[in-house]
C-alpha cells in the first residue's frame, strides 16, 4: 500500500509540476516534509577572534555536536521539554548531544596582572542534551547545559598550547587571575520562524526569518531577539548555521534537496543580559569581575553551501560592546561544518 501510494503522489506531483513552477511552489519540498528523515547529523563549530585580528574578550569556542535521525527521542528529554509551556508536542523531532569549550580573556594577553577593569579570564568546558521540533516553517529548540567554569575547563591549556604549537601567538600570562572552578547549569528555549516573508526572483529564493530565545542559569540568563535574512538556494534545507552560546543559532540539521544549494545571509540580533558568569563573576566565590553592559547588540554575515551530503558555512560577527569598561569592539569568525550520514 505504501508503494501504490507513492505511485499516486509521483503521478500526480509530474502532472501538476510545470503549474507549481508557475506559481514558484516547491511540490517536492512538500512531500519531504511528510516523511521522517532516516539520517543523522554531526556538526563542528569553530568560533576564533583570530579572523578578526584580536584576541580579547570572547576569543575562542569550539562545539561537536550529534543530532540523530528523527523519532525516537529519549523520554527523559520529552519529560524535561514539558515544562517550556510553548514547545510544541507534534513536528518532526529529533534530538541530541554536543560537547563544547569556550574561553575569554583580556585585551592584553602578555601582562601577569592584567588590569582589574578588563575582562577576566574564564573557560568554559560544557555538555549539552537538546530536543528539537521542526514544524516545516517553526523550529523550536530546548536545551540542558552541564559544564565547569575555571581551571578545570582547561581554557588554560589549551590556549597555551595553541598559541605555542600553532598560531606562534604571544604567551597568555595572566591565566593565574582566572575564575575559579564552579559547576554550572543553563536551561535553554529558542523559537525561530523560517520564511516569514518569502519571494522567489530569478529563480533564487528570499526569506526574513525572526526569532526569540532564553537561556536560565548560573552561566547565562539572557533574552535574545533576532531577524535573520537570506538570499540564494534550497533555503528551506535549514534554518541558518548553528551557532555557540549565548548566540540565537541556526539549525545543527539540515536537509538538502539533493544538489547544489547556497545562501548568503546576514541577521541583527539584540539580547537583555541579567547574568554573565564571564563578566559577573563567580557565584558562589570571590574572583574578578567587571560591570557588564545590560543591553548587547550584535550584527552577523555570511555565506552557507549545502552539499546532498554536507553543509559549510562561514559567519563575521560584531557585538556591541558587553562591558562598560570595553577597550575592543568584539569580533570573531565562525566555521561550522556539518555531514550527514
Amino acid at each position: 500500500m505504501m508503494r501504490v501510494n507513492h505511485f499516486i503522489f509521483t503521478a500526480v506531483l509530474c502532472l501538476v509540476s510545470p503549474i507549481a513552477a508557475m506559481a514558484e511552489f516547491d511540490l517536492t519540498d512538500s512531500y519531504r516534509s511528510m516523511l521522517d528523515d532516516d539520517d543523522a547529523i554531526v556538526t563542528f563549530a569553530y568560533e576564533n577572534d583570530i579572523f578578526a585580528g584580536d584576541d580579547s574578550n570572547y576569543t575562542s569556542g569550539v562545539r561537536a555536536s550529534y543530532f540523530s535521525p528523527e523519532g525516537a527521542i529519549p523520554q527523559i528529554l520529552q519529560s524535561a521539554s514539558r515544562i517550556v509551556p510553548m514547545f510544541p508536542r507534534e513536528g518532526h523531532s529529533r534530538w541530541g548531544f554536543s560537547i563544547g569549550q569556550s574561553m575569554y580573556t583580556p585585551d592584553d594577553i602578555t601582562l601577569i596582572n592584567p588590569p582589574e577593569d578588563d575582562q577576566p579570564y574564564a573557560g568554559w568546558l560544557y555538555g549539552t542534551a537538546s530536543l528539537i521540533t521542526d514544524s516545516d516553517d517553526v523550529l523550536d529548540t530546548f536545551q540542558v547545559t552541564f559544564g565547569m567554569v575555571g581551571p578545570a575547563s582547561g581554557a588554560e591549556y589549551t590556549q597555551k598550547f595553541i598559541h605555542e604549537n600553532i598560531t606562534e601567538s604571544p604567551d597568555p600570562r595572566g591565566w593565574d587571575y582566572q575564575l575559579n572552578n564552579e559547576p554550572g547549569l543553563i536551561l535553554t528555549y529558542q523559537r525561530k520562524w523560517r520564511n516569514l516573508y518569502q519571494l522567489s526572483p530569478f529563480g533564487m529564493g528570499v526569506d526574513f526569518s525572526p526569532s526569540v530565545g532564553a537561556n536560565v542559569g548560573n552561566i547565562f540568563t539572557d533574552a535574545s531577539v533576532r531577524l535573520e535574512g537570506r538570499i540564494g538556494y534550497d533555503l528551506p534545507s535549514d534554518y541558518g548555521p548553528p551557532m555557540i552560546q549565548p548566540n540565537l543559532s541556526g539549525s545543527d540539521f539540515f536537509m538538502p534537496s539533493g544538489k547544489f544549494g547556497w545562501y548568503l545571509f546576514a541577521g541583527l540580533e539584540g539580547r537583555a543580559v541579567g547574568r554573565n558568569i564571564f563578566l559577573d563573576g563567580n557565584t558562589f566565590s570571590r574572583s574578578r569581575s567587571v560591570d557588564k553592559e545590560p543591553f548587547v547588540g550584535g550584527a552577523q554575515a555570511g555565506i552557507a553551501l549545502t552539499f546532498p551530503v554536507a553543509r559549510v558555512a562561514y559567519t563575521q560577527v560584531i557585538r556591541t560592546d558587553e562591558l562598560e569598561t570595553q577597550r575592543e569592539t568584539t569580533q570573531y569568525g565562525a566555521v561550522t561544518v556539518s555531514v550527514r550520514f
